[in-house]
């Protein structure tokens, strides 16, 4: 069948298809690749990655080019699923014929709801869903189709056996090709990488148990499954020689330097200094010394980690598998070598207080990474966190589906008999003019922006959507 993957529109900003964890309209207007997609398409012959925010495509325009297609496959979250529920419905009344299914962490967590919720919607994709949809591209039955939900005749949900996971990663074709014919590369810019970037998986799932990380415990699972180095670089080449605008190259693996892994991405390393890459990953605040280094002169440029909180009590209660005095330990270290750090917070974990906070913004000044984001406590359905959320009565169940506004500004759900939802909501504000807010942040930032005109202007131009974030928050 002929085959659309389809990031639907949504909100101005709003990259639901991120393959990270935070699906929400970001402070600096960002946009992560839609690999997800971008995967089972490079297995579907003649088939097309549509990423309609990315490319500013209104809901007409998609809907005609989504018109020329027999299966349209949509990537969906807890917060995009009623606009691309609604979406569905819109095309098939101009198409009733067309196949359309649903991918993603939503639908793995939630197939019957997620099936049920519009009649528009033909089946769902569970699990790992790469397979999946190649086989439904090529009009096996449904019923022969491992890790699908689907509708029966007379209405009901039909639930498949599930599909397992895939062991040999390397078994997958690149998305690089993929990502060169169906997307404009210039769309696609993230504050802390290096514009025009790229980024690519080398494996998919992760060891550790943070209870709020949605992707290992929906749809990647807990083993880290990984490329060989051989593949990875191989890809990397292929970008080099194809696609030679781009300036970085981004691993968006959950956690790159796991390690159990540290000898392969040591060879990895290794093979992209020698192809002059410049490079950035996402790590734990836990990566050895000598680790550090060996990346370092091969090309890192960059570290994009979680830090989550302040205080090691929090850190305990998520499972993050982390003490601050180690955080604080491998930040030195980076600072050492010259690495950049992005520096990832989150407010509202369980035992957070106002104390807590106050911690966290103190904490992130003291290690002072480079850039940071700061995000509200997500208790995203499928998670331990969602589940502990509800049996403490933190949550209302069901109401996670209000993750985000209107406009796709992420809104906090949790709060505690101690701590309300309007304190740590208007605690992001307080945190990023207290970080930022600083005469020697403001001249780092300042002497980043002499040094480049490119860079003067990109920090011009995010430093006023910054401030439009703010005062959102201020509301």
């Amino acid at each position: 069948m002929k085959t659309l993957f389809l990031q639907a529109p949504s909100f101005d900003g709003f990259d639901g298809g991120a393959g990270s964890r935070y699906q929400a309209k970001r402070e600096i207007k960002s946009f992560w690749y839609p690999t997800w997609l971008a995967q089972p398409a490079a297995m579907v012959p003649d088939s097309r990655v549509l990423d309609a925010p990315a490319d500013e495509i209104s809901v007409e325009d998609s809907l005609k080019i989504a018109e020329g297609y027999d299966l349209v496959i949509i990537h969906t979250s807890t917060p995009s699923f009623p606009t691309d529920a609604k979406f569905a419905e819109l095309l098939k009344a101009r198409k009733p014929n067309v196949l359309i299914g649903l991918v993603g962490a939503k639908v793995a967590v939630d197939p019957t709801g997620s099936l049920m919720a519009s009649p528009a919607v033909d089946f769902v994709a569970r699990e790992e869903f790469d397979y999946t949809c190649k086989e439904v591209a090529e009009g096996r039955p449904f019923e022969s189709i491992t890790g699908i939900s689907y509708k029966l005749a007379d209405g009901s949900a039909q639930h498949n056996p599930p599909r397992a996971m895939i062991e040999n990663m390397d078994d997958l074709p690149f998305v690089a090709p993929i990502y060169k014919r169906d997307l404009k590369i210039s769309n696609y810019f993230i504050g802390y990488l290096n514009y025009p970037y790229v980024s690519i998986y080398t494996g998919r799932g992760c060891r550790s148990k943070c209870t709020f990380c949605l992707w290992p415990q929906t749809v990647g699972g807990h083993r880290y499954r990984t490329r060989s180095a051989a593949n990875v670089l191989a890809e990397a080449k292929w970008i080099k020689e194809n696609m030679p605008e781009v300036k970085e190259l981004m691993f968006d693996d959950d956690t790159f330097t796991d390690s159990s892994n540290m000898e392969r991405v040591h060879e990895i390393a290794r093979g992209l200094g020698a192809m002059g890459w410049t490079w950035s990953c996402n790590a734990k605040a836990n990566v050895p010394y000598e680790s550090l280094k060996i990346m370092k002169e091969n090309g890192l440029r960059l570290l994009l980690v979680g830090y989550e909180s302040g205080d090691d009590q929090i850190l305990h209660n998520i499972k993050k598998g982390l003490r601050t005095d180690i955080a604080r330990r491998f930040t030195e270290d980076c600072r050492k070598l010259g690495i950049t750090i992005h520096g990832t917070f989150i407010l509202g974990l369980p035992g957070e207080t106002k104390e807590t906070i106050e911690k966290t913004i103190q904490f992130a000044k003291e290690i002072n990474p480079h850039t940071i984001q700061v995000s509200l406590a997500a208790p995203y359905p499928g998670t331990s966190l969602y589940k502990q959320a509800v049996e403490n009565g933190w949550l209302k169940e069901n109401e996670a589906v209000n993750l985000v506004n209107d406009k796709g500004v992420q809104l906090a759900l949790i709060e505690y008999p101690h701590l309300s939802k309007q304190e740590i909501f208007h605690g992001v504000e307080k945190f990023y003019r207290a970080f930022y807010f600083r005469p020697s942040k403001i001249w780092e930032i300042v002497k980043e922006m002499l040094m480049s005109w490119d860079m003067m202007k990109r920090r011009l131009r995010e430093g006023v959507e910054f401030f439009r974030f703010l005062r959102a928050h201020e509301a």
